[in-house]
């Protein structure tokens, strides 16, 4: 019965890791629609901002113009630094996956081979891992911030 036991614990114990691995791809779902987002944005901004340099030689432009092109420029450059925002949390997630299939692995391993100096590999790893998704959900919440930062100064401009 014993060994029953320790298979069920060594499944449970493979089962956490596993359940941080979904975890973390629902995260990362939802900031690769995000990223999806900023880039399609920053694609209509560089286009609407080159047909009002392709305008500029045939003509001055008129206040109203200057104005909307620098919010173009302030827009993308804002832009620019929300899609890094969204790639660093993108990246900490995806370690974070890389983290808990480690842990996963050694933890069947060790109880495989029966090696129990692993248990503080596993502690680790897992540990790390959750740091990890930490990072990602600091770098995805100051994103969200930013985002809004970008339509508060859209707003501001158009009044």
């Amino acid at each position: 019965m014993t060994a029953s036991m320790s298979i069920i614990n060594i499944i449970q114990s493979m089962l956490a890791p596993g359940i941080m691995i979904s975890a973390c791809g629902l995260l990362l779902l939802g900031m690769n629609n995000k990223y999806s987002l900023v880039v399609q944005r920053i694609r209509l901004l560089n286009e609407e901002k080159r047909k009002f340099i392709s305008r500029a030689s045939d003509k001055h432009f008129v206040y109203e113009e200057e104005v909307r092109l620098k919010s173009l420029a302030t827009q993308l450059k804002l832009l620019h630094f929300r899609a890094r925002l969204v790639r660093n949390a993108v990246f900490s997630y995806s370690v974070a996956v890389g983290l808990f299939v480690f842990t996963s692995l050694i933890i069947g391993l060790a109880f495989a081979l029966k090696l129990e100096y692993l248990e503080a590999i596993i502690i680790a790893c897992f540990s790390f891992g959750m740091l990890s998704v930490l990072i990602g959900i600091f770098f995805a919440g100051y994103e969200t911030l930013r985002g809004y930062q970008i339509i508060s100064y859209e707003i501001l401009v158009d009044e």
